[in-house]
């Protein structure tokens, strides 16, 4: 019998040519190349994964038969929600993510990731990431709306964000979410901060969280005209929280309340089902000085991605919407065809979201959306964190609740951030409007400032 174990010479090899694809970066494609490193990663995935197996059995495919990389089944992300999910024994993990919960905050997935597939992730992202959002510089400060992987250690995007802030944010790089809640102060001051400098800043945070910010600054009147070079980068889905928002009107709030035109605002597409990142093609075609090209995301080598028809589960011609499946070598630790409930179509060598299938009255489901909504208060730092049928709960999911922290004695030690005189040379008038904002705010070191 043929070994599959995650030291075999199959996986070995296997995992050894996905790494040199990703090394090749993201400019040159090769199908042949792809589809032969899919039908090894069929082979592993259908003998490894009795769920997956058995979805394969009933309908009729298996490894013997699959001559191409779009014949192989697609397993549905519910999957993850269901069972185990894993090409390897559970003993050899290295990460686990829970994801968002955006069709069930109630049934998380929970995503296994053994040494060599958390390397090939990181990798993979970095070269991404790169190419997407930093094509023009190495390192720039970061200001991430998003908690610490120590205070929420199993949120994909928390972890994905510190590979970000590790790879390419400079030391003064701030993660503005503590156990505590947001740190407004620190964003505004640093915003404040940028503009006096003229050193150019990366927002980086959830959509929902960066439509609140928008409104709430154009509610009380706070503009900020961010440097040249500034970028701000969304993620993790909007599905209404905080209003209607269409993507145009967002690309527009980021002009108008912070000075970032839309070819610096790039989308990403992340699951933690499926490993890679897909970013907006916006800023790297304005790097490389291409125009004219509509705005999507671009499928790097070691994926394809593929829009199909909800009743058969065939491919839909360019243009048609459907929903959007994904092929990632990257995923060899879990499936490499997953089929999402997002809706979208493809376009030329690449493919565009515009929302989710079950996304009927989910404005305030995911965590994130929990988290900034105020829905919620947490009450520790470990509190259920890693809780049976639960995600990194408490601490990511209500930490921006009104007027509420954390509970023990741990999340007011970690809730302790020393601003310290970071506020003495905003403008009285903007400190005015920052003082009008509270209670919700809670800006405790502006609360006792006298105008000058």
């Amino acid at each position: 019998m043929k070994d599959y174990s995650i030291n075999s010479e199959f996986v070995v090899r296997l995992d050894e040519k996905i790494q040199s694809l990703i090394a090749k970066g993201v400019a040159t494609q090769d199908d042949e190349v792809f589809n032969e490193l899919a039908l090894m990663e069929f082979e592993l995935q259908y003998h490894s994964i009795k769920a997956y197996r058995e979805l394969c059995d009933n309908q009729g495919v298996t490894p013997d038969n699959v001559r191409s990389w779009d014949e192989i089944p697609a397993g549905p992300s519910e999957l993850f929600k269901k069972t185990l999910v894993a090409a390897f024994p559970l003993s050899e993990t290295e990460l686990t993510i829970m994801t968002s919960g955006t069709s069930n905050p109630n049934a998380p997935s929970k995503i296994f990731r053994d040494k060599r597939c958390v390397d090939m992730y990181y990798r993979a992202n970095a070269v991404m990431t790169k190419e997407y959002l930093f094509p023009d510089v190495d390192r720039m400060k970061l200001l991430l709306m998003v908690p610490s992987p120590k205070v929420a250690p199993s949120m994909g995007m928390a972890i994905g964000l510190e590979q970000l802030r590790q790879n390419f944010g400079t030391e003064d790089s701030r993660y503005l979410i503590s156990p505590a809640g947001m740190e407004w102060e620190l964003l505004f001051s640093a915003l404040h901060e940028a503009e006096e400098a003229g050193e150019p800043v990366a927002i980086v945070g959830a959509t929902s969280g960066l439509v609140f910010l928008f409104n709430f600054c154009q509610e009380h009147g706070l503009s900020f005209q961010l440097p040249p070079g500034s970028r701000i980068c969304d993620g993790g889905g909007y599905l209404g929280t905080f209003g209607e928002c269409s993507r145009e009107h967002y690309l527009e709030l980021c002009a108008k309340v912070m000075g970032v035109p839309a070819e610096f605002c790039v989308n990403t597409l992340g699951s933690g089902e499926s490993t890679t990142n897909y970013f907006d093609n916006v800023l790297r075609n304005h790097w490389l000085g291409k125009t004219g090209i509509p705005r999507y995301k671009e499928c790097p080598p070691w994926t394809r991605t593929i829009v199909v028809d909800p009743r058969t589960g065939r491919r839909l011609p360019k243009g048609e919407v459907g929903l959007i499946r994904h092929y990632d070598l990257v995923n060899r630790a879990n499936l490499l065809v997953v089929q999402t409930n997002n809706l979208g179509y493809e376009i030329e060598d690449g493919f565009e979201i515009i929302g989710r299938a079950d996304a009927r009255d989910k404005g305030t489901t995911t965590f994130l959306n929990r988290m900034i909504s105020g829905l919620e208060t947490c009450s520790t730092v470990a509190d259920g964190m890693l809780a049976e049928g639960q995600s990194c709960s408490t601490v990511a999911d209500r930490m921006l609740a009104e007027g509420r922290s954390c509970s023990t004695v741990a999340d007011d030690m970690l809730a302790r951030s020393p601003h310290g005189g970071k506020f003495a040379n905003i403008p009285p008038e903007r400190l005015e409007k920052l003082k009008k904002m509270c209670p919700f705010l809670q800006l405790k070191g502006l609360l006792n400032k006298k105008s000058r």
